[in-house]
């Protein structure tokens, strides 16, 4: 789901992160709505079958009611692309943060976001580092702001490993393990965002901007997933892990790799498990009068 940003200013950019933070949480995107579709459609395993029919029997209900779609409404993980062109003379990040504050006073979305030690919650979803921004700097005279909330149950399923260069075939392994181990506590069908290369760092956020990738019917030829990222799906969906846990035929929706160079002695894997709410939403300001 895409909404416009209406000008670059501090007010229309904390109004506009508000009503994606409500998009997201309350319905899903399209990709991921037929992705479950399909799922339900194909499910031989008939608890699975009635888990998933109930599962977008909540997604329509709350939609209709424009309630979370889930009560673990998340953190805020945002994905911001600045045009080098444009001039941003407000406090962007300021105004980020005023539309996470009144996203979960407005929705409303329950306040997740506590001190990690004394658990000490803020209240407002705010907090040291989180709203998590993520920057990156683009062509042309846009500002485009995409957020993906993320919970806990899943987020606590993923996993980072550092491989030696000559481990490269243990990587499916490692997957395919990490999600035999999660079993049904990331409330499976999961979509997996692999980050492979890099840092130790960056493979983490590759593996989470993975999950922003569109969900594809892996049946179709032209489906655009290459030959590792449907071993790995057809490896996971074998486990018949299934639908929360309690077996069925899909136990994945998708896998998504994304890759970056990385040091000759190094080969780091990160693996982001994401529930089947794999929500998220965006919006953009194109250009004009500023």
């Amino acid at each position: 789901m895409e909404i416009k940003i209406e000008a670059l200013t501090f007010e229309a950019v904390s109004k506009a992160v508000s009503e994606i933070l409500k998009i997201s949480e309350t319905t899903l995107p399209e990709d991921t709505l037929a992705a479950l579709n399909r799922a339900a459609a194909k499910e031989s395993d008939p608890i699975a079958k009635a888990q998933l029919e109930s599962i977008l029997k909540n997604i329509e209900i709350a939609g209709e009611k424009s309630v979370p779609i889930c009560q673990d409404t998340g953190i805020f993980i945002f994905f911001i692309e600045i045009g080098r062109e444009i001039c941003l003379n407000f406090d962007l990040e300021g105004a980020i943060r005023d539309g996470c504050v009144k996203a979960t006073e407005n929705v409303p979305l329950r306040p997740n976001v506590v001190d990690p030690l004394t658990r000490h919650n803020t209240k407002n979803n705010l907090g040291d580092g989180l709203p998590e921004l993520n920057y990156s700097f683009v062509p042309g005279k846009t500002l485009k702001i995409t957020v993906a909330p993320k919970g806990a149950g899943s987020e606590n399923m993923s996993a980072l490993k550092m491989f030696t260069p000559t481990e490269i075939p243990k990587i499916k392994e490692f997957i395919v393990k990490t999600v035999m181990d999660a079993g049904g506590k990331p409330c499976p069908p999961v979509v997996l965002g692999i980050g492979i290369g890099g840092s130790f760092n960056q493979s983490a956020k590759l593996a989470k901007e993975a999950l922003l990738e569109d969900i594809r019917n892996p049946d179709d030829e032209n489906s655009g997933y290459d030959d590792f990222e449907k071993e790995i799906l057809n490896a996971v969906n074998d486990l018949k892990i299934g639908c929360m846990g309690l077996g069925g035929d899909t136990t994945a929706l998708s896998v998504r790799i994304k890759k970056a160079s990385c040091h000759t002695a190094s080969l780091p894997v990160a693996i982001n498990i994401q529930c089947w709410a794999n929500r998220h939403a965006t919006a953009v300001y194109s250009g004009g009068e500023q």
